[in-house]
């Protein structure tokens, strides 16, 4: 007993280290399962609401999981034009930032080592018209190929979802019959945290990226509703998200603009994220909801670094949900 005593943290910290391995191994299967489980969370409310209303539990599991697809539809197919659009023009983009870029390096003629390495890096080799191949298309072969495992990964998505909206009563039923000091009432109300957290965020990010929209075409901006919709998706990444939105957003200036108006796009939104950063999202979160910002970093860091942009969906939800059940956990113990 005292040997487990002494190596109890050591412990730990290997089942921590090997739970992340195997996650990472097996991202493929684990990952549209804890994607579709943490959004059956934040859309649990959705189905109770249904339920109330005397639906089965099996039509509003359904109904849930058609308005979720139908909502992911909608977007990308409002979004596709001009995404087909941004793409098609991606070597012009990638031509007048390569002139930029070598109106910087002759301006810093100090630099010449470091101007030929930049040259070198973006193949900025004289100032002929931009090259029609510098988009890489996959082949119909490899589109083929990789088809089937992504049809998978949204199968796998689909179905956990939907079976986790119709029985996780059952679950956490089942979780409250282990007698580990949480119980359904528990489970539940941590859901309501999340989905609290998760709808207050999404309101205060699809507002910002509204205002951003709006701020941009006022100036002129190309495709201005897509640096909207990227504006609001960088915001739900905290901290990493908003740095590297503000870089893209200074090349997209410095390609569209000239002059000191090429830094105005990255200038305003930096300040209004600064604003709504700091002014409008505690105000609205509120102080019960408020998550240590290391462990909304680390979260972040981790989960990026195991699934990339799921892991970056994920990460904050999960964590409120976690530190919403360890709270009810403790209450429950004491």
């Amino acid at each position: 007993m005292q040997f487990v005593e002494k190596f109890a943290v050591p412990i730990w910290i290997l089942a921590v280290v090997g739970v992340m391995v195997v996650l990472n191994f097996a991202a493929t299967l684990f990952a549209p399962i804890l994607l579709a489980v943490v959004l059956g969370v934040v859309l649990s409310p959705v189905s109770d609401l249904m339920d109330r209303f005397g639906l089965p539990r099996g039509l509003s599991a359904f109904s849930t999981l058609a308005i979720t697809l139908l909502v992911i539809a909608v977007m990308l197919f409002l979004l596709e034009p001009v995404l087909t659009t941004a793409i098609n023009r991606a070597p012009v983009i990638w031509y007048e930032l390569r002139e930029t870029v070598e109106m910087a390096q002759s301006a810093l003629r100090g630099l010449e080592e470091a101007g030929e390495e930049v040259a070198d890096a973006l193949g900025s080799e004289g100032t002929g018209a931009p090259a029609e191949e510098a988009m890489v298309v996959p082949s119909a072969t490899e589109a083929l190929l990789y088809a089937p495992g992504y049809a998978a990964r949204v199968m796998i998505f689909i179905g956990t979802l939907y079976f986790f909206l119709l029985s996780r009563d059952e679950v956490y039923a089942y979780i409250e019959k282990l007698d580990r000091g949480l119980t359904g009432g528990d489970m539940r109300e941590a859901e309501k945290q999340v989905s609290r957290y998760f709808l207050t965020i999404t309101i205060i990010n699809a507002s910002f990226g509204a205002l951003v929209s709006v701020m941009l075409a006022i100036m002129g901006m190309p495709f201005p509703i897509v640096w909207g919709f990227l504006a609001a998706l960088a915001n739900f990444i905290l901290y990493l998200g908003p740095p590297m939105f503000a870089v893209c957003l200074l090349v997209g200036g410095i390609v569209a603009f000239d002059g000191p108006l090429s830094f105005a796009p990255a200038v305003i939104y930096v300040v209004a994220n600064m604003i709504e950063g700091q002014f409008v999202t505690p105000s609205l979160v509120g102080r019960t909801m408020d998550v240590n910002p290391l462990l909304v970093f680390l979260s972040l860091v981790v989960w990026l670094w195991m699934w990339g942009p799921v892991g970056g969906i994920i990460a904050i939800p999960l964590l409120v949900w976690v530190l919403a059940l360890r709270d009810r956990y403790k209450v429950a113990v004491v």
